[in-house]
C-alpha cells in the first residue's frame, strides 16, 4: 500500500503513522479512497484547507473501492471516501462503517477512439454495450472490483448480457482509471471511464489524446461518492473522533462549495450534493 503525501512504516496488519513534512503537530488521519479522488487533483486540492482550518493532516491511499472497504475491515484506515452504493450498505449492513453521507458526485462515461469502430455514438449505455459485443470491437476494463468496474458490470447486466471474461475483445487490464485509459488508446478500443479521470487525462496527453467521449448522458451513469467512518466498536485504533471531525467538514457549506470550485482545463469535475 502506498500512502500519498507522508513515509508509512507497516507492522504485521497495522499501520505505523509519524506526523512527517507538515511542520506541525497536526493529528493524522487515514484514509482509503478511490483512484478518481486522486488521480483527478481533488485530494491534493483540499488536503491544506482541511489542514488549516480544522488542524487535521490526512493521509490516505488511492485504490479501487472494493480494496478501500477491505482496507476499512481490516482497521488499516479511520475513513473511506467511494462509490460503489450497493457496497457500502453492505459495509454498513456487516457494521464495517458508520455515519455514512453522500459528498459529491460526476458521471461515467464511455470513451473510444474518435473514429468509433463499432458505430455507438448516440446510442443509449446498454444499447452500446451490446454493439460492442456484437462487433467484438476491443473494450478495457479496469477488472478490479473497484467503483467503477462494478458500476460497468450492472450496466453489461442491464444490457441483457452475462458478464465479459475469456472474450478476446475484452481487456482485464487490473489496473487504475489512468493506466486503463492508456491501454485502451493503445488498443484503439472503448473504456468505461467516470469523467474526471478522463479530463485528467486528456490535460496529461494534450496533442496526443487518442480517446474521445461517445456515450454520455444516461441517468445509469451517475456517479456517487460517499464517505463513512470506519466502525471503531471493531478496531480499538480508529480515530474515530477525527474521522468525524473529517466527515463533517467534508459536507460542510464551505468545503461543498470548494468541491465545486475545483475545476480542471475550465471542466467541474464534481458536484456536491451532501444536502440532498
Amino acid at each position: 500500500m502506498y500512502w500519498r503525501k507522508v513515509c508509512a512504516v507497516f507492522l504485521v496488519l497495522g499501520m505505523l503513522f509519524t506526523g512527517v513534512g507538515t511542520g506541525t503537530a497536526a493529528e493524522a488521519l487515514r484514509m482509503a479512497t478511490t483512484t478518481s479522488t486522486d488521480n483527478t487533483g481533488l485530494l491534493d486540492y483540499l488536503a491544506p484547507l482541511l489542514l488549516n482550518e480544522k488542524g487535521i493532516e490526512i493521509r490516505w491511499v488511492s485504490v479501487g473501492t472494493g480494496k478501500a472497504l477491505e482496507y476499512g475491515r481490516n482497521g488499516d484506515v479511520d475513513v473511506v471516501l467511494v462509490h460503489d452504493p450497493e457496497a457500502e450498505a453492505k459495509f454498513v449492513a456487516e457494521g464495517s462503517g458508520v455515519n455514512r453521507r453522500q459528498v459529491m458526485y460526476n458521471d461515467f462515461i464511455i470513451v473510444g477512439p474518435a473514429s468509433d469502430p463499432a458505430k455507438v455514438k448516440g446510442l443509449s449505455v446498454t444499447a452500446a454495450l451490446k454493439k460492442i459485443a456484437e462487433d467484438g470491437a476491443p473494450f478495457a476494463s479496469r477488472a478490479d472490483k473497484s467503483g467503477t468496474h462494478m458500476a460497468e458490470l450492472r450496466l453489461w447486466k442491464a444490457a441483457g448480457m452475462s458478464e465479459p471474461d475469456k472474450e478476446k475483445w475484452y481487456v482485464q487490464t487490473g489496473q487504475g482509471m489512468l493506466e486503463t485509459l492508456m491501454i485502451a488508446g493503445e488498443r484503439k478500443g472503448y473504456v468505461f471511464t467516470d469523467r474526471g479521470t478522463f479530463i485528467k487525462y486528456e490535460d496529461a496527453r494534450k496533442e496526443q489524446a487518442d480517446l474521445v467521449i461517445i456515450v454520455e448522458g444516461d441517468a445509469s451513469l451517475k456517479n456517487q461518492y460517499s464517505v463513512m467512518a470506519v466502525n471503531p466498536a471493531k478496531w480499538e485504533n480508529i480515530r474515530y473522533d477525527l474521522a468525524l471531525q473529517y466527515i463533517d467538514w467534508l459536507i460542510s457549506p464551505s468545503t461543498q462549495k470548494a468541491i465545486a470550485d475545483f475545476q480542471l482545463l475550465g471542466k467541474q469535475l464534481f458536484f456536491p450534493n451532501a444536502d440532498r
